[in-house]
């Protein structure tokens, strides 16, 4: 067994990850379903490091034995693996993900049609948010990508690792990722202003100097897109606030509620059929309401805001999860147990 075999297999079964642990089967995920390969040896700690070690460069091999993880794109047969190979009880083991060869259209992905709105915007921040394996990279892509196809801009990614490959169309691409084009996401999102963008998509916001260069981006003229692992619209605008110091918060809900175009909270939930998953999403625009909320700290009220906007396309995740529900979509048991909101969906669905 080598890893060109395991790679292989989850690009054959259309598998999303491939996981590879000492102690356990070779196990694939598939449509969120996660399955250990036991036709296949159990994976043991001189195999492990055989097939993870044949992958990297010397350079790569010795920025894992200092860090103890890394993270990198990996190319095989015209597919591409985002990849993190880490140490657990002593022993390397590694994460693949399978990044589509396809950059879906918006339609094509079953995204809400408001979504092609954001590719006719100058400026703004626009965040997709959720939990890890929810779909985020997927849909940006997919809304840089019909920038890229529609208008001759320059498109500037700061990604760890470069996720999906955009096609030559319109637009120019420079796409940058951390550790091979540039240190760290602080200094790249600084030198990102002097590199000339139109539209700027930060891979994930994980800490105060990386959300506040982004908010800088958005305030100074470009399009941003980024990412958080929150659940919610109001859970979003929350963790924004409070990764700055209490004194500095009055602050950034200005900014923030000046330069926010819209926040979208993504979960992937099974189709009724169990044969895939389909979004559902959780929408809030920022209109005046909003703008004022921000401003003024009574994250609280979002929700109620974004319950009774249905006419400006916001729609809470409960609603999105009854409308899949009432037109045939998934099933009510997927309904209830993706509802983040226990509450409001057993209003909606009896």
């Amino acid at each position: 067994m080598d890893i060109q075999q395991l790679l292989k297999l989850t690009i054959e079964r259309s598998a999303s990850d491939l996981h590879v642990i000492t102690g356990y089967y070779p196990a694939l995920r598939v449509n969120g379903e996660l399955t250990q390969l036991k036709t296949l040896p159990i994976v043991d700690n001189e195999l492990s490091k055989q097939m993870l070690f044949s992958i990297l460069n010397s350079e790569q091999k010795e920025n894992l034995m200092v860090n103890r993880e890394l993270d990198f794109g990996y190319n095989f047969e015209s597919h591409r693996f985002r990849t993190n190979i880490y140490f657990t009880k002593g022993v390397i083991a590694a994460s693949f993900r399978l990044i589509p060869q396809k950059i879906k259209s918006i339609e094509e992905l079953n995204l809400p049609a408001l979504f092609r709105q954001f590719i006719d915007l100058k400026q703004g921040f626009i965040l997709v948010t959720g939990p890890t394996g929810e779909g985020k990279s997927t849909t940006l892509a997919s809304i840089i990508n019909e920038i890229n196809l529609k208008y001759p801009k320059h498109i500037l990614t700061v990604e760890d690792p470069i996720e999906f490959v955009y096609p030559a169309a319109k637009s120019i691409v420079s796409q940058r990722e951390i550790g091979q084009d540039t240190h760290t996401w602080t200094i790249s999102l600084k030198a990102a202003l002097r590199e000339d963008p139109d539209v700027v998509l930060v891979g994930e916001m994980r800490d105060y100097e990386t959300i506040a260069a982004a908010l800088t981006i958005a305030e100074t003229g470009h399009l941003v897109f980024s990412t958080v692992h929150t659940n919610s619209a109001s859970q979003t605008v929350n963790r924004i606030i409070d990764v700055f110091p209490p004194h500095q918060q009055n602050q950034i809900r200005t900014q923030l509620s000046s330069a926010l175009k819209a926040i979208v909270s993504q979960r992937l939930v099974p189709n009724i059929e169990n044969t895939g998953r389909i979004a559902a999403c959780e929408i809030l625009i920022n209109n005046q309401a909003v703008g004022s909320i921000i401003r003024d700290g009574k994250i609280h009220l979002i929700d109620n805001v974004v319950q009774t906007s249905a006419n400006e396309g916001m729609i809470l995740l409960e609603k999105s999860l009854y409308n899949l529900y009432t037109e045939g979509k998934i099933s009510k048991e997927t309904a209830l147990s993706y509802a983040i909101r226990p509450n409001e969906i057993k209003k909606l669905i009896v």
